[in-house]
């Protein structure tokens, strides 16, 4: 995650504005969805904003880290975050970075 958000980070914004932007952004927003269901459970999830493109590798550490505390403090198996691995290598291919 913190590889993925150096690379949104030192990306052109010509890049960001093509979709590397949007791929950081959905992946942030399905990280903190993960870890507000294992912080408080049977709540309906906020979804986080759209802070530009400028943002959105702040955004992804923050909610990458939260999920990781919500995983180590939380009833989640580890799993959660084999899978969140997962997703972040995935959006980083389809980003380009």
């Amino acid at each position: 995650m913190e590889r993925f958000a150096d690379r949104l980070r030192a990306a052109p914004q010509s890049r960001l504005q093509r979709g590397a932007a949007a791929e950081g952004l959905a992946l942030a927003r399905e990280l903190a969805v993960r870890a507000q269901r294992i912080e408080t459970p049977g709540r309906q999830p906020r979804i986080m904003p759209d802070a530009g493109v400028f943002a959105v590798a702040d955004q992804l550490v923050v909610a990458g880290t939260d999920l990781a505390e919500a995983v180590r403090t939380g009833t989640a198996s580890s799993g959660e975050l084999d899978e969140a691995v997962e997703l972040v290598e995935a959006a980083a291919r389809r980003a380009g970075l």
